[in-house]
């Protein structure tokens, strides 16, 4: 995976404090997909503001699938839907893998055609990367997909915009389980369970090739749940009208005071 994924992640959440409290405000969402913006920088969600335990997991699919059938295994033994964020290459290698996250219940996820740097590309391009891996799914599952993940959480204000305006909402993650980094197992159920950011509404980043995940995956779901939290996919746990956005990337119901 490359670094650059996280550090460009970091930064942006960096500037939106220093925004904050430099003091700037967060604009209002509108029913269709929108992104706050902060000083001319548009974000995506990160996070939901909510009073429910609720947590997502959700999975980045960009290479390999030798792993997919037992992640979507244990998923089932527990009772648990996620969302899987697919690469239009990974949907065209593992077609039958992506009929079967859908036919189990899971969000189906965009994460671009070709895995680019999204803030590198025009508006054209980006809706060309987003569009052809929805065209993919579509004609595979019969779904329509509404949930874009950049890759790397790279983007910038075209991104969003052109993502919006396909429908879609732009999700990124407030906790990640730096699964990628093959640490090992405790180090991925650790960093999940002790993540200062973890809370209701959080959005947990794991990816579906990574080395451990496989094997650290039951304990992270067991573990969420000892701290009482559901597990949903981000499609049920994201607002998608009268809602608001702090400087945070964080989603809250309209005129809840947040």
């Amino acid at each position: 995976m490359n670094s650059s994924h996280y550090l460009r992640n970091i930064g942006t959440l960096s500037l939106c404090l220093l925004l904050a409290i430099a003091g700037f405000g967060a604009f209002h969402g509108k029913t269709s997909p929108v992104s706050v913006q902060i000083a001319d920088k548009k974000l995506p969600i990160y996070c939901v503001q909510t009073d429910s335990p609720k947590v997502a997991i959700s999975f980045d699919a960009a290479w390999g699938n030798e792993d997919t059938a037992q992640l979507l295994s244990i998923l089932e033994e527990q009772g648990v839907k996620t969302t899987f964020f697919m690469t239009g290459g990974w949907v065209e290698s593992y077609p039958e893998d992506v009929k079967a996250i859908a036919a189990a219940g899971h969000d189906l996820g965009n994460h671009s055609e070709n895995h680019k740097q999204m803030s590198q590309i025009s508006a054209t391009e980006c809706k060309e990367e987003i569009q052809k891996v929805h065209d993919k799914v579509k004609e595979l599952t019969g779904q329509d997909m509404t949930l874009f993940r950049p890759p790397y959480g790279d983007y910038n204000d075209t991104l969003v915009e052109s993502a919006n305006g396909l429908g879609y909402h732009v999700i990124q993650w407030d906790v990640d389980s730096l699964d990628w980094k093959d640490y090992g197992v405790d180090a991925i159920v650790s960093k999940v369970l002790e993540h200062p950011h973890l809370g209701n509404g959080s959005i947990i980043l794991m990816h579906n090739g990574a080395k451990y995940t496989k094997d650290a995956l039951e304990q992270v779901i067991t573990g969420l749940q000892a701290k009482g939290f559901e597990i949903v996919p981000v499609s049920q746990l994201i607002y998608t009208e009268n809602y608001e956005m702090d400087h945070e990337g964080r989603q809250f119901i309209k005129g809840s005071g947040q």
